[in-house]
């Protein structure tokens, strides 16, 4: 069973005073929930690498205990005028209450196959303005500016859909080539319709008993793109909620081997106050609908458009910010207040059935609520110095 949590590295550097360049970092990593938890996403900081004196972060490299390489990337997340990598990710399984080591070193440049990449994610100016991104499990698109006035099939909406793969491969490139996406030849398609409503993720703010949402995307950043993780942001234009003006800029990660994106939202309203964030998953008829307010996850197992197998979809949110499971015309909803720094958090997304990991609705709901416990319990990691 694959989950994928990004661990935030909850470090203890010992160091001494003397211990300038380190020769390596020794990392430890503990798994403190009694479940297995596949390709689990740790993070290190600059300031933890500091150490090692590497100049560039992508220079690090990670052993496993064995003395295996693993995939290491560096990633910008501030996306400062320098451009410069602040993190450095890599990641591995861990069996129910596993501690585990790996040993971190300065060398060469890292260098990629284009096997080795997980995730993959790009503006699509050809096809209107979509931006796509997909990992080895699952891909989406969104709509940017260009679709809503297309005079084929103009839509003005901010909705997550989905496109259903069964191939470990990158294929974003290949289907948007051939232009025969909504045609399933072996390794999935897009049956998804998510039209006006949320699709699976999609957010907005409610207020005075609705939703509102933005309209399609305006500019967009890649911030990561590989080999394990992919992130990038997107710019929307100010958009009303019950009569205030609201800015907002969503930020999207999606790391190797997960079935779920993780969505930012950053908002910034004319008027100062509380807000509450709506994210929805589309409405389908026939769908089997599940809530836990105790671990904040909704979930569905619903059939796919063109009878086209099954699907489950699914929303995590912190438990603590929780406000209630509702619903519009278009969508179920799970409502949750917004912190004080008006930056609402969520994960979203999907499994098909026909991909083999998940094929009923038990499975499902397995993996969707071991990823909620993850969440609430991320692998601590400790980071040690030697000479």
């Amino acid at each position: 069973m694959k989950t994928i949590q990004t661990i935030l590295a909850v470090s203890t550097i010992a160091l001494l005073p003397a211990l300038a360049d380190a020769a390596q970092l020794t990392v430890t990593a503990v798994n403190k929930l009694p479940l297995a938890r596949a390709s689990q996403t740790i993070e290190l900081t600059a300031k933890q690498l500091e150490p090692l004196g590497a100049k560039e972060l992508n220079t690090i490299h990670v052993k496993d205990s064995a003395g295996k390489e693993l995939l290491a990337q560096a990633v910008d997340t501030d996306f400062d005028a320098y451009h410069k990598a602040d993190i450095v990710i890599f990641q591995s399984d861990f069996a129910p209450n596993e501690t585990k080591t790996f040993t971190v070193t300065a060398g060469k440049k890292q260098e990629f196959d284009k096997e080795q990449f997980k995730v993959f994610g790009r503006f699509v100016r050809e096809r209107f303005d979509d931006f796509a991104w997909e990992n080895d499990r699952i891909a989406h698109r969104t709509y940017g500016k260009a679709l809503e006035t297309w005079a084929g099939e103009p839509l003005t909406s901010s909705t997550m859909d989905i496109w259903s793969k069964r191939t470990p491969r990158m294929v974003i490139n290949d289907w948007y080539l051939a232009d025969h996406y909504h045609a399933d030849t072996g390794e999935g398609a897009d049956f998804y319709s998510a039209g006006k409503s949320r699709g699976c993720g999609g957010n907005g703010l409610w207020a005075a008993d609705q939703l509102w949402a933005a309209k399609n995307f305006v500019n967009s950043r890649v911030l990561a793109n590989g080999p394990i993780r992919v992130m990038f942001e997107l710019d929307y234009e100010v958009f009303d909620v019950n009569g205030v003006k609201v800015t907002e800029t969503k930020r999207i990660t999606l790391d190797g081997g997960s079935q779920l994106d993780h969505f930012q939202s950053f908002y910034k309203p004319e008027k100062p106050g509380p807000l509450t964030v709506g994210i929805g998953l589309k409405k389908v008829s026939g769908e089997q609908k599940e809530f836990n307010a105790e671990r904040g996850w909704l979930l569905s197992w619903e059939n796919v458009e063109k009878n086209a197998g099954k699907q489950g979809v699914a929303i995590i949110v912190d438990p603590k910010l929780l406000v209630k499971q509702s619903e519009d015309k278009l969508n179920q909803l799970v409502l949750a207040k917004v912190p004080e720094s008006n930056v609402a958090s969520h994960w979203a997304g999907f499994c098909w059935d026909k991909a083999g990991q998940f094929t009923n609705a038990e499975a499902w709901k397995k993996y969707v609520d071991e990823f909620a416990q993850g969440l609430q319990s991320p692998v601590e990691v400790s980071v040690a110095a030697e000479k």
